[in-house]
């Protein structure tokens, strides 16, 4: 469920016209729906109430420092993936005693941050990356908390960009791979092993690869307990999917459940790392049509927003709804169009074959389910200035991060 709705012939997000907000930020513009975001972080937080779970905000999903403030605010940690993500979530007001630090390459300055910091946990994904974090927290003389990332080759049947848990992959290490790793943490003072990691794949749809992730890492879990390791959690990190299109991905409630009924009877706490399911219906991409054209095989609207405000579609071959700010635009029409950007590669496409009603210039549209991995992926490829982000609250609207201008293309060059 979200706020983004018709209001007679005219789209709104919560209570504010989509139209007026172009009228006062232009286009292409990110509209955040605060109602949908703080519904979707207590709906996940209800859904796991009943065991002890730490849920951690993949920071990668949506890292404007407004948006995690108001995830922090609702009780979540952070999952981050490089020092920009530590420090931002520093700036959203974190606790870094909640932050878990992910990732297959974190250098050395990264990981002295964090480890002055007191973080949670580091997830452990290589023998390199352990043999540094000794290096560190011996010249520091700092005690570390550290999870194993294991790899337990299992498909999640989603994308093959998006897929993390099988063995031809970069992340996590085999078993065969940690058994070495673990008489050196044994024998290392500053180096605490209090859980085992894992994530297998993100936009999972199908629950049964999740479960025999699960099934594999409470084996794990055991194991290294009888070993003497004083382990204290599961992270089965995040991935859960939601619907763009035809998917039927399962309930929260079912979620939560092939989770808990394999880690309750551990008594381990459970982290997971929601990004996707928290984010990604909270926020549209608001663009204008440019112009309208079309070849003998093809009909193409071309929008202002582009992949280089949203990555998604050009770089997944993902699918996002594509609605028209008037609604008496949509619906089936006489025409099939793909939906482009200005940006000089073929692969700028963020609609293939829409039906629709033919629009004009100046016309605007909205892209569905880009609260995930929508800003957070902007770029300035072909010296594209990144959008404009604002958060409705009812009718109330607060820009959060300004378009950036020109100069700001060049304000770090020497020349």
């Amino acid at each position: 469920m979200d706020y983004f709705h018709y209001k007679g012939d005219e789209a709104y997000c919560e209570e504010v016209p989509l139209r007026s907000i172009y009228e006062s930020y232009g286009s292409p513009t990110y509209v955040y729906s605060l109602a949908t975001l703080k519904r979707h972080c207590e709906r996940l937080f209800d859904a796991f109430s009943s065991y002890r779970t730490m849920l951690c905000f993949a920071v990668k999903a949506n890292s404007s420092i407004a948006y995690l403030k108001e995830v922090f605010s609702s009780g979540y940690g952070a999952d981050v993936v490089s020092v920009g993500e530590l420090e931002r979530s520093l700036k959203a007001g974190i606790d870094p005693k909640k932050i878990v630090f992910s990732g297959v390459g974190k250098r050395a300055e990264e990981m002295t941050r964090a480890m002055k910091l007191g973080i949670y946990s580091f997830n452990v994904e290589s023998a390199f990356e352990l043999d540094l974090l000794a290096e560190i927290s011996s010249s520091l003389n700092c005690s570390v908390n550290i999870c194993l990332r294991v790899n337990p080759d299992i498909d999640a049947k989603t994308n093959p960009k998006i897929t993390t848990g099988l063995d031809a992959t970069k992340f996590g290490m085999r078993l065969a791979q940690i058994e070495p790793l673990l008489p050196i943490i044994r024998d290392h003072k500053q180096l605490n092993l209090v859980g085992v990691a894992c994530h297998i794949g993100s936009q999972m749809i199908d629950m049964e690869p999740l479960k025999n992730a699960a099934s594999f890492m409470v084996r794990m879990a055991g194991d290294l307990v009888q070993s003497g390791f004083p382990i204290k959690l599961i992270n089965m990190g995040g991935g859960l999917g939601i619907k763009y299109r035809d998917e039927v991905p399962p309930s929260l409630d079912e979620y939560a459940n092939v989770l808990l009924n394999a880690i309750r009877p551990t008594g381990l706490q459970l982290v997971i790392e929601p990004g996707r399911v928290v984010a990604g219906n909270t926020g549209v991409l608001l663009s204008s049509v440019i112009g309208v054209k079309s070849t003998e095989s093809k009909n193409f609207i071309i929008l202002d927003g582009s992949m280089t405000e949203f990555m998604r579609p050009a770089f997944y071959n993902s699918y996002h709804d594509i609605e028209p700010v008037k609604s008496d635009l949509s619906g089936n029409g006489t025409e099939i169009f793909d939906f482009v950007g200005p940006v000089c590669e073929s692969s700028d496409v963020l609609g293939l074959d829409r039906s629709l009603h033919r629009p004009q210039a100046g016309d605007l549209f909205y892209i569905r389910g880009c609260g995930a991995y929508g800003a957070s992926m902007a770029s300035n490829y072909n010296s594209r200035v990144r959008p404009c982000e604002v958060m409705v609250d009812g009718s109330t609207i607060d820009v959060i991060k300004e378009r950036e201008a020109l100069e700001d293309l060049w304000r770090l060059e020497r020349f």
